[in-house]
């Protein structure tokens, strides 16, 4: 079974429209070693049924209990846990980290509208911001927030009472080269989160018995890389070493919005790539976009460490811009 996106607000909406009412609770700020990033979900029922994490199991049982009341008295509530308070030692917080988490009830708080939009906006890969807080107007926006869109960031506003929710959609990862680096990166991104598809021609390098259960598309990589789509949670990787597979797909990726290009090969090789790339009339400002030789210099050897060197530094590029 592939991996994919989190079904939080999904799973609230399922609750919401059962009857049994929701309420969703979401991290709005850290401090220390809180072991979850800002933005994380919980989806709690009035029944006590939940979906997610806000803290790793830290404080989820209390945070549950508040939600059940929030639901019922259809109010916002914003919870703080922290080394500090009594009460997180009882829960188990005492990490030396504090998180503050605000918990929203569907209907009464969050509009069923927005949540329905949000639900839809990320069925189709539309990138959304939710605009929430104990004061602000609740909003579901698609434009402006680029640097929190881009380095999925979710965090309070300078007036520190406007939150802001990045969903973005799921990463996903176009491997162009079903050689043995793809073997290990497969696996590999697919438990940093990322939703791979594997495109080569060559039947008998893309088999079922190589890549079990893994999606593959037996064409030339241009036309693969056009099926899938190419936007800005998308990673490119190029292992064929043949310019005739690589170059098409690179070349549509350099006009595209997606955040990571990488392509094997040597200094030497991907030199003689640049030049091929320049005839062509490509800007030097797109050729600087492929990272090559892919991945981090960390000097790997074997096809999984250098699976490893491109993981990261596709982290790397989506996580800093670097």
């Amino acid at each position: 079974m592939q991996q994919r996106f989190d079904d939080i607000p999904e799973t609230a909406l399922e609750w919401h429209r059962a009857g049994k009412g929701a309420a969703l609770a979401t991290v709005v700020e850290t401090w220390g070693s809180a072991p979850r990033r800002v933005g994380s979900q919980l989806a709690i029922s009035g029944a006590g049924e939940i979906e997610g994490s806000v803290s790793g199991g830290c404080v989820e049982g209390a945070v549950v209990a508040e939600a059940i009341d929030a639901i019922e008295d259809g109010i916002p509530v914003m919870l703080e846990y922290g080394v500090s308070d009594g009460d997180a030692f009882a829960v188990g917080l005492a990490c030396g980290g504090t998180i503050r988490v605000l918990v929203e009830p569907v209907g009464s708080v969050m509009p069923v509208e927005i949540l329905e939009d949000l639900v839809l906006a990320r069925e189709s890969r539309i990138p959304v911001a939710y605009v929430t807080g104990m004061k602000a107007e609740r909003a579901l926006v698609k434009e402006g927030y680029v640097e929190r869109f881009r380095m999925d960031r979710s965090g309070f506003e300078e007036d520190g009472e406007t939150f802001v929710a990045i969903h973005n959609p799921p990463l996903r990862m176009i491997i162009v080269g079903a050689v043995h680096i793809a073997q290990a990166l497969v696996p590999m991104a697919r438990i940093a989160g990322y939703d791979p598809l594997l495109i080569d021609p060559r039947e008998s390098f893309a088999s079922e018995e190589r890549f079990p259960g893994e999606t593959i598309l037996h064409e030339w990589p241009d036309e693969g890389v056009q099926a899938f789509g190419l936007d800005q949670r998308t990673a490119l990787v190029l292992l064929t070493h043949d310019p005739k597979l690589d170059d098409p797909a690179l070349e549509q990726a350099m006009a595209s919005d997606v955040f990571y290009i990488g392509a094997l090969g040597s200094t030497r090789t991907h030199a003689k790539r640049v030049a091929r790339l320049e005839e062509k009339g490509f800007p030097p400002d797109q050729i600087g976009r492929i990272h090559g030789p892919v991945g981090l210099d960390i000097g790997a050897a074997g096809p999984s460490e250098i699976a490893v060197s491109i993981l990261a530094e596709a982290t790397q590029v989506l996580r800093t811009g670097a």
